[in-house]
């Protein structure tokens, strides 16, 4: 393995002797806890021991929607101190990098030697131990599964103090994966990749007319793409009910490139936008802007393109261009709500749709994919079928009760939804959601029964 000295870490500040606010990407529900950012793995074992009674959670860049990376009153570990790519096999596809890595400085390192990550979800500023701890998914979740199935394994920091190995087939590997930090901090990763020719992406686009003609789609021509995923307008009613654009793609290869682009194909370039401003009036994105909005994209996407090029930004991260672009949602911020139900289970994904769309909820980042093969981790999200996302601005009238209502329904339909977004599920469905829910309760009683690892997620649900 070839070494990269590289490290994004700032000089690593003393512990905060004061709590601070702190929320997940919704920016709901602040609470207070206390900052430490460990730069070395000696200060993360010390300041796990040092956590207090109200123990500790593990915190990458802060992307998890809901407060599963906050802690009340304790405190947090800022992981983004640990951040150096230790080692790549260039030949296998194999690096070997601390947590607090993020996807896009993976991305900086591996393009170049022809290697992409296996996943990404829809932004790069997520780190190695997040996508661990949340087991993500992206648009190729069909073919390629959740992150976990490309992990060899990773150093785990546990409760009592101790460093541990932990390969996959484990069962300390499957509560981890997904296990939202609650297992303990990990501290490295072995990940295998993904060999591309390309850093552009290959793109086919085309509208579906409702919610049937996308699902029709979807199921008929997913599998001749690496990846797909549809918008879905929400406030649209009636016959239009669940219109939608769909995209799929695939890393283009090397002769798809024009010729002037072949000189530099694996060139990784991001292009940032102004940051949405600090403070923003509240209502900005209501039912009439969000309409129009929703109108103005559905019509100007193609009603059928194929083999446009993109570049790896446009076609997987679009928001990252835009710095604190969860500000646009005004103080109160905002919900973002995801589920999934299995195949079969296509009607209860009708009546949500259209349960969503008969309360106007002005939403304008909704997206719809399917789910493959699900990964073991006993928390982790995925299972075979349809997942919708969206987000609804936190202060709508009747929210709780609709939310409340769709968990319901997904519950009923065997489904769940993600915790990694949630910010107010009722405790009682989760065992429905979940059915290793009792086998993660065991094993983490067993390997901290004190406790150590505490989130306001895990309080909330009795994890």
């Amino acid at each position: 393995m070839s070494a990269d000295a590289a490290s994004t870490s700032a000089p690593v500040p003393a512990a905060a002797s004061l709590p601070v606010p702190v929320t997940g990407w919704g920016r709901t529900a602040p609470t207070a806890a206390r900052p430490v950012r460990p730069g070395t793995y000696e200060e993360a074992v010390a300041a796990v021991r040092g956590c207090g009674a109200r123990g500790g959670i593990p915190r990458g860049l802060g992307r998890a929607y809901g407060d599963a990376a906050q802690n009340a009153g304790g405190t947090v570990l800022d992981m983004t101190g640990l951040d150096r790519v230790h080692a790549i096999d260039a030949d296998g596809g194999i690096v070997l990098c601390d947590a607090g890595v993020s996807l896009h400085r993976l991305m900086e390192v591996l393009l170049p030697l022809g290697w992409f990550v296996p996943v990404t979800p829809g932004t790069r500023q997520v780190t190695v131990g997040g996508a661990i701890g949340a087991d993500i998914h992206g648009k190729n979740h069909h073919v390629s599964g959740s992150f976990s199935r490309h992990v060899l394994s990773f150093e785990l920091l546990t409760a009592d103090g101790t460093i541990r190995t932990v390969s996959r087939g484990t069962p300390l590997f499957d509560a981890t994966t997904g296990g939202m930090g609650l297992t303990g901090v990990i501290l490295t990763a072995t990940v295998q990749l993904l060999p591309v020719e390309t850093s552009l992406m290959s793109v086919d686009t085309e509208r579906a007319t409702d919610l049937d003609d996308l699902m029709a789609r979807l199921t008929a021509s997913d599998h001749h793409y690496r990846y797909s995923v549809a918008w879905i307008d929400l406030l649209a009613r009636g016959a239009a009910t669940g219109r939608a654009v769909l995209t799929r793609g695939d890393h283009a290869p090397l002769d798809a490139l024009p010729a002037r682009t072949r000189r530099a194909p694996l060139d990784f370039r991001t292009r940032r936008l102004p940051a949405a401003p600090a403070f923003l009036p509240e209502g900005l994105l209501n039912r009439t802007t969000v309409g129009l909005f929703n109108e103005l994209w559905y019509r100007r996407a193609p009603r059928a393109r194929t083999g446009e090029l993109q570049r790896i930004p446009t076609f997987f991260h679009p928001l990252d261009g835009v710095p604190h672009w969860n500000r646009v949602y005004g103080r109160g911020g905002f919900v973002q709500y995801q589920f999934v139900v299995g195949h079969g289970q296509e009607e209860a994904l009708r009546q949500i749709v259209r349960c969503v769309s008969e309360h106007r909820c002005p939403s304008f980042l909704a997206v719809l994919k399917r789910f493959g093969e699900a990964d073991p981790g006993w928390l982790s999200f995925p299972v075979p079928g349809w997942t919708l996302a969206l987000d609804i601005p936190a202060g709508l009238p009747g929210l709780g009760a609709l939310l409340d209502r769709l968990d319901e329904d997904v519950a009923g339909a065997g489904g769940r939804v993600y915790l990694a977004k949630d910010s107010r599920l009722r405790p009682e469905l989760l065992a429905a959601m979940y059915p290793r829910l009792d086998d993660f309760r065991a094993l983490r009683a067993e390997l901290d029964p004190r406790g150590v690892f505490v989130s306001d997620l895990a309080r909330r649900l009795a994890l």
